[in-house]
């Protein structure tokens, strides 16, 4: 087994809040032991990181592989390399396959796939509705047995709140999270973008901001009800935060999410028409973008994830409003939060609490920490090496992704998981 022991590193502990230098020492998959000064005498394998960042590897929520139905966008063999070369050591896959992900024998099927074809780890979460139609709950409880970490229709809302108060309801009983696409799926339906004056001027169809507001006083006037633990996948608005504040301070088992390119872009990058930049919820404005971003630096929202949502060529060269929505962003995700750093927006460990420690709790995980006993599923990067990302260098099959041909600053130098190097930057 492993042993191995990293110097002249720049610890980056989210645990603790603290970035400093100093040495870990893993054995046997895990950490065994970790400090500043000189690092102890062993029978190991010793790794200069020549002062380079070594943080827990990202645990990222909402992951999608499109299998079954759609491997030509992303198999896990493609969507595991993708992660590996990101420095996501735990990938939380999506149940918005073709079919869904809504039996147990589905599940294991790609349980099956996901542990043959990729060298990270693979959680996977399962549909909420059969379907994800939003009509019958599915088994949930034969789907935890089967390993489902989570629950979830993805943006497929369920409208009748009778099926969707009983499904809290279960969940509760079974002890399972319930992951929800905070919208109101009237006032969302057919919107390319969000509502203003730039939507306005580019004729796009658009949907006001309150619809995520609105769909968040629902969900959380049934989790009043339900008692039950609840993730919003994504709060992009300024208008939500409030309501999710107000949540949390009255004890509701309530946890937020957000995804990199809605703190890293605006809807001005949409600019002319650019169909790489349509995600959903669509780009919001940059005192949405600043909001957001202050209310990850508080602890508001607890996660940020990639929400990697592979789309081919002919799905996205579409006129703006038919495109497909969705980027990959597996690869993307820690130089794209690097921004935040650089831009001194955020700094490393509570980018790395939202990417690796809550993400990590939230589901039950031990992973995300750098403390004794953690596993030894690290990153080594440098946060300063500039690149010009092309996307065509991307390991993802799917390659769209709004950061093609922009400047960036920071690249992954090597990914371990459970101590054993699956990836490392020639």
């Amino acid at each position: 087994m492993t042993n191995l022991i990293f110097t002249n590193a720049r610890l980056i502990d989210p645990e603790a809040g603290t970035d400093a230098l100093g040495w870990l020492h893993v054995a046997d998959g895990r950490i065994l032991a970790s400090g500043d000064g000189l690092a102890p005498e062993a029978d190991a394998q010793v790794i200069d990181c020549g002062g380079q960042c070594l943080a827990p590897g990202i645990v990222d929520i909402g992951v999608k592989v499109c299998e079954p139905g759609e491997r030509h966008k992303e198999s896990y063999k493609s969507a595991g390399l993708a992660a590996a070369a990101g420095g996501v050591t735990t990938m939380v896959t999506r149940p918005d396959t073709l079919p869904a992900i809504d039996t147990p024998e589905t599940l294991e099927f790609v349980t099956r796939r996901a542990q043959a074809d990729t060298p990270v780890n693979v959680l996977t979460m399962a549909a909420l509705t059969k379907g994800r139609d939003g009509r019958e709950m599915t088994e949930i409880g034969f789907l935890m047995d089967a390993g489902a970490v989570a629950f979830t229709d993805c943006d497929h809302v369920v409208t009748d709140t009778k099926v969707f108060s009983r499904a809290l309801t279960y969940a509760r009983a079974c002890g399972a999270l319930v992951i929800a696409h905070p919208q109101d799926p009237g006032l969302s339906h057919g919107a390319a973008a969000t509502s203003g004056k730039f939507a306005a001027l580019r004729g796009l169809p658009a949907v006001s901001p309150m619809a995520e507001r609105m769909g968040l006083d629902r969900d959380i006037a049934l989790l009043e009800m339900t008692g039950a633990a609840y993730h919003a996948d994504q709060i992009t608005t300024a208008r939500a935060l409030p309501a999710l504040e107000r949540a949390k301070r009255n004890g509701l088992d309530i946890t937020a999410g957000t995804s990199i390119h809605h703190l890293t872009l605006n809807e001005l990058d949409v600019a002319d028409y650019r169909t790489f930049f349509k995600v959903k919820p669509p780009l919001r404005s940059e005192d949405d973008r600043q909001a957001v971003i202050e209310a990850v630096r508080s602890g508001l929202i607890d996660t940020i994830s990639s929400m990697h949502t592979p789309q081919d060529e002919e799905s996205k060269r579409l006129p703006f409003e038919e495109a497909a929505s969705g980027a990959v962003a597996l690869e993307t995700l820690l130089p794209a939060a690097l921004r935040l750093y650089h831009a001194d927006q955020l700094d490393l460990p509570t980018l790395f609490r939202a990417m690796t420690l809550i993400p990590a709790k939230r589901l039950g995980l031990d992973c995300g920490r750098l403390s004794a006993g953690a596993p030894a599923d690290l990153v080594l990067f440098d946060p300063d090496v500039p690149f010009v990302l092309d996307r065509f260098t991307l390991k993802s099959k799917s390659q769209n992704t709004p950061f093609d041909g922009q400047r960036m600053q920071g690249k992954v130098t090597a990914t371990y998981v459970a101590g054993k190097e699956i990836f490392r930057r020639s």
